[in-house]
C-alpha cells in the first residue's frame, strides 16, 4: 500500500461549510438584486415623490384645475351670507396659499389680495382688543 496519497482528500465538515458559504452568498446577491430597492426606495423615496408632487403642480391640468376651484369658491363666497364668509374666508385663503399667484386672473388675484387685507386688519383689531 502507498503511503502517499496523490489525491486531495475533503472532509464532509468542509463540504458542508463550501455549501452553507454558497447559499450564504447566493441569498447576499439575492438581497443585492431584489432587497435593495425596498431600502433605495426608502433613502431616496422621498425626494423622489417631492419632485413628482412640484412637476404634477407645474402642470398645465393641476393649474387649470386649482384656477377653476378658487373661481368657484370666489362665487361662493360672493353668494354667502355674512356669517358664512369669514369660514369660506379662511379656506379660500388657505387653498390658495399653495397656488403661485402669477398664474392667477386679475380678478381672482385681486380678490385673493381683499381676502388677505381683510384677514389682517380683523386680527390686528382682535389684537389690539386684547
Amino acid at each position: 500500500m502507498n503511503d502517499f496519497n496523490d489525491e486531495p482528500t475533503v472532509s464532509k465538515g468542509a463540504i458542508l461549510g463550501y455549501l452553507v458559504l454558497a447559499v450564504v452568498v447566493i441569498m447576499g446577491l439575492t438581497w443585492i438584486l431584489q432587497g435593495n430597492d425596498f431600502f433605495m426606495y426608502k433613502v431616496f423615496g422621498l425626494r423622489y415623490e417631492q419632485t413628482r408632487r412640484e412637476i404634477f403642480e407645474q402642470s398645465k391640468a393641476y393649474r387649470q384645475g386649482m384656477i377653476q376651484e378658487l373661481q368657484n369658491m370666489q362665487f361662493s363666497y360672493e353668494q354667502a351670507s355674512p356669517a358664512s364668509k369669514e369660514a369660506l374666508a379662511s379656506i379660500i385663503l388657505h387653498r390658495a396659499a399653495d397656488v403661485d399667484e402669477t398664474i392667477l386672473p386679475a380678478d381672482l388675484k385681486s380678490f385673493i389680495e381683499q381676502l388677505k387685507t381683510d384677514a389682517k386688519l380683523k386680527s390686528d383689531t382682535e389684537g389690539g382688543l386684547k
